[in-house]
């Protein structure tokens, strides 16, 4: 049976189907109880971050935390140790409706790193800021995940990225499929309050389509469970990289009904990535009180990350993934990131799509470090990184010139 004619059916037969099928409750719940942040295996310590590396490890020794950061297991962790970031993990894929495995995409974006962490530099030959000397930044794990169950998982991971919201820190999440931004985003603005949070969103695909029949949600459909709950106004999206064969002109049509903003890779092919940059950053600056990034790996062309879970050719570059992070970070701000889509079953022997996910995050450290040290013009580099503007050769002809 086409799909055609099954929503034609579905009309005369819904006797077939049990009442409430298709249709989806609004929003998530409300309020932080039962967060699953905490259990017996952590009561009785004093709170406070736990360095389970030894100073100066490099990536691939020790027990593998990001960055090979402290661990925070409780929210009263995060307290303690006064973090500014706390950087967790969301091992779910199954509202994926492509390749599955980015519920392994946590473990590969901590594991494939050659760099170590605190006693190691962090520091940006692009910028000369080292974030990990300015920020206090934790691994806080990973969010409980109760296989087959959508509903209880989804909430789990509201509640969950709301104890790092809660406790000032900013969460920025390690995918895990893109469903999983519709509970982790609602916990941002559940904090911040309903419409005063807007989404960077990087992309190959809208992610604005309706329900998928019988199912709680897909990573097809979590910018519209944001945007019809009310957690997030259409007028706060930016969209980026979209491109390919989905989604079709009513979606389109729905896109521009809730006033987001949508950049197609057909523009920033047109007039170059920079330039739709900058409207996407001028945009992101005008939208709403505060930021939240989501970056699908599946926005870079699969040259570059090949390890996702609906790969589309014609994308963007790492590089220009990489500044755009750091930019808006810098930049705009943000109060949550998350890095969604990375499938290492289908990433080649390099982990070059992990590795990717796991510099986008590196930069939005450094770009968050930017913004406290008062770093905030538009594409910053330090002159050193810019090098001496011409070659050797015409330095030496310069300074034989005589004397005018």
């Amino acid at each position: 049976m086409t799909a055609h004619h099954h929503e034609h059916d579905h009309g005369h037969h819904h006797h077939d189907f049990p009442e409430g099928f298709f249709e989806q409750p609004p929003r998530l719940g409300r309020g932080l109880e039962g967060h699953g942040a905490v259990d017996d295996f952590n009561t009785g310590r004093p709170p406070g971050p736990i360095f389970v590396n030894r100073k100066g490890e490099g990536g691939f020794a020790g027990i593998q935390t990001f960055a090979k950061l402290p661990i925070c297991l409780t929210p009263e962790d995060l307290v303690a140790g006064e973090m500014d970031v706390a950087i967790c993990g969301v091992p779910w894929d199954a509202t994926a409706t492509g390749r599955s495995g980015t519920n392994h995409g946590p473990l590969a974006i901590r594991a494939c790193d050659y760099k170590g962490g605190y006693g190691r530099a962090h520091f940006s030959l692009d910028t000369h800021v080292d974030a990990l000397e300015v920020l206090r930044v934790c691994d806080y794990g990973d969010a409980p995940i109760k296989v087959g169950n959508t509903w209880n998982t989804f909430e789990g991971i509201r509640k969950f990225v709301g104890t790092i919201v809660d406790s000032g820190a900013i969460p920025i999440i390690l995918g895990g499929d893109h469903a999983t931004t519709w509970p982790s985003a609602t916990a941002v603005a559940d904090h911040y309050g309903y419409g005063k949070v807007g989404i960077v969103h990087f992309d190959a695909h809208a992610d604005t389509g309706p329900d998928t029949p019988g199912s709680l949600a897909s990573h097809g459909t979590p910018m519209r469970k944001l945007i019809e709950s009310g957690a997030v106004p259409g007028r706060n999206f930016v969209q980026v990289g979209l491109r390919g064969y989905w989604p079709d002109q009513e979606i389109l049509d729905w896109m521009d009904e809730r006033e987001m903003r949508t950049h197609f890779m057909a523009e920033i092919n047109r007039y170059g990535f920079a330039t739709v940059l900058e409207r996407a950053v001028d945009e992101a600056l005008d939208q709403a009180d505060h930021l939240y990034i989501s970056l699908d790996i599946d926005v870079a062309d699969p040259a570059y990350a090949p390890g996702t879970g609906t790969p589309e050719p014609g994308g963007l570059t790492s590089t220009d993934v990489l500044t755009a992070v750091r930019r808006l970070c810098a930049e705009v701000g943000v109060v949550g990131m998350d890095v969604v889509e990375v499938s290492p079953p289908y990433d080649d022997r390099g982990e070059i799509t992990a590795l990717l996910a796991n510099r986008a995050v590196r930069e939005a450290l450094t770009g968050i470090a930017m913004r406290r040290k008062g770093i905030t013009e538009p594409d910053y580099l330090h002159p050193h990184a810019l090098g001496p503007g011409h070659s050797r050769a015409l330095r030496d002809r310069e300074t034989d010139q005589p004397a005018q």
